[in-house]
């Protein structure tokens, strides 16, 4: 299938500004059909928006992440990116490592057309293969995969825990997860001035380059809606993880 015949195939994401953002977020049943068309939209410019956003701090974070997931804990071992996005991490971890593969996953069809418009320029592109996938329902075996990273990947799923459970359950014995993330900070006055800089800064944005506040406006919502890193480091401990 072409590129062209793809892009015909998603078609026009809905207005976002038309749905109840807060409800989609309460319901996990309906907080996917949300979530994909958002990604869909910002896609072309996620790489942008996340640097300019994070004062670059996003590259250097993604720098950590690979350096995590790329020592190695055995040769030639096979690394499973989650919410890869534009591919930041999964081409990182194959260029880092010359013995592994990597296969990269996300739920938006546009963000997963922009990895793959990388590949001319990224050195390990032949060792990455990239496709449309759901965090929550992974069609792999027990045991499948040695590494797995996620970038930005569990607040945005309609159930996180059932996200970890899966990942838990395609890692082999000792096998690594390194994930990067935003969490709800416990300490009610700091998670306000946080959140309320983030609500404000992600709307401006995302008015000034798409007309849709919401689609960086999420952001505050989506951490407000998560948890803390407590109880993600508790339920990464209750799956047998150190």
């Amino acid at each position: 299938m072409s590129s062209s015949d793809r892009s015909a195939g998603i078609g026009r994401p809905p207005p976002l500004g038309a749905l109840d953002l807060e409800a989609h977020l309460r319901d996990p049943r309906a907080r996917q059909a949300f979530v994909t068309p958002m990604f869909d939209t910002i896609a072309p410019r996620y790489d942008r928006f996340t640097r300019l956003f994070s004062f670059g701090m996003d590259a250097r974070w993604k720098r950590d992440v690979v350096a995590w997931a790329a020592a190695p804990p055995w040769p030639g071992s096979r690394v499973l990116d989650l919410a890869c996005g534009t591919g930041d991490l999964a081409f990182g971890v194959a260029a880092a490592r010359e013995d592994v593969h990597v296969l990269a996953l996300d739920a938006s069809p546009r963000m997963v057309e922009q990895a793959q418009a990388r590949r001319s320029r990224e050195r390990a592109a032949d060792r990455v293969r990239i496709g449309t996938g759901d965090m929550m329902a992974l069609p792999f075996a027990d045991a499948s995969f040695d590494i797995a990273t996620v970038g930005y990947g569990f607040r945005n799923v309609p159930e996180w825990t059932r996200a970890l459970d899966e990942v838990a359950r395609v890692l082999r014995p000792g096998g690594r997860l390194v994930s990067l993330d935003f969490f709800r900070p416990e300490q009610a006055l700091w998670r306000t001035l946080f959140l309320a800089w983030l609500s404000a800064a992600g709307n401006a944005v995302g008015w000034a380059w798409h007309r849709e506040p919401v689609v960086y406006g999420y952001i505050s919502r989506s951490i407000d809606h998560f948890v803390s890193w407590e109880t993600f480091a508790r339920a990464l401990q209750q799956r047998g993880f150190q």
